[in-house]
């Protein structure tokens, strides 16, 4: 039996246990103010979902970090495939539920890449990320009220940290602005 030792297997390899790395550094729990924070102002006292929503909100920014700032084209995949490995393996989940919680993800991945990407408009991606976490904690009329500012603070800080982690697992990146990211990196190695 040959052993594949390639290049590309090392290479791929390496990118998931660098993935893994990254999914590991950015699941850690909410802190409780901010579960009782969210519950009291939008999930209608429900700490637990309070607690899903803000594990999601941390994971889908991790993963959107890891696509959006990331050397290697390939990273966000990467991340995102270690993170629904994760999320199937977790303790959390009841082993019935864990497509559900994959749909939920996935959601509430695509409520934060619409955050990010909508360009003009009054709000900033600031605020619309702490619209789409506010929303999907609630049914809208209990959230109503909320403190926006806390939901951007809340966000801000878990892009922050997705991003200083994204920096300790896989260096430091600096892109010219006039290309992708495949592209400065084959211009690096040549």
């Amino acid at each position: 039996m040959l052993i594949p030792f390639t290049r590309g297997w090392r290479a791929e390899r390496d990118g998931n246990r660098r993935a893994s790395a990254f999914v590991d550094a950015v699941r850690r729990e909410p802190d409780d103010t901010d579960v009782s924070w969210l519950a009291l102002s939008a999930t209608n006292g429900d700490l637990d979902h309070a607690r899903w929503e803000l594990r999601y909100a941390r994971w889908a920014l991790a993963v959107l970090s890891s696509q959006r700032d990331a050397l290697n084209d390939r990273t966000g995949s990467e991340v995102l495939g270690a993170l629904l490995r994760a999320v199937r393996d977790d303790s959390r989940v009841e082993p019935g539920m864990r497509a559900l919680a994959e749909h939920q993800l996935n959601d509430r991945l695509s409520g934060y890449r619409e955050a990010l990407t909508v360009r003009g408009g009054p709000a900033g991606s600031g605020e619309r990320l702490g619209r789409v976490l506010l929303a999907f904690a609630s049914d809208g009329a209990r959230s109503a009220g909320a403190p926006l500012p806390r939901a951007v603070e809340v966000l801000s800080g878990y892009l922050a940290e997705a991003n200083e982690a994204l920096r300790a697992v896989y260096g430091a990146v600096s892109l010219p602005e006039h290309l992708p990211p495949s592209e400065a990196a084959g211009q690096r190695q040549g």
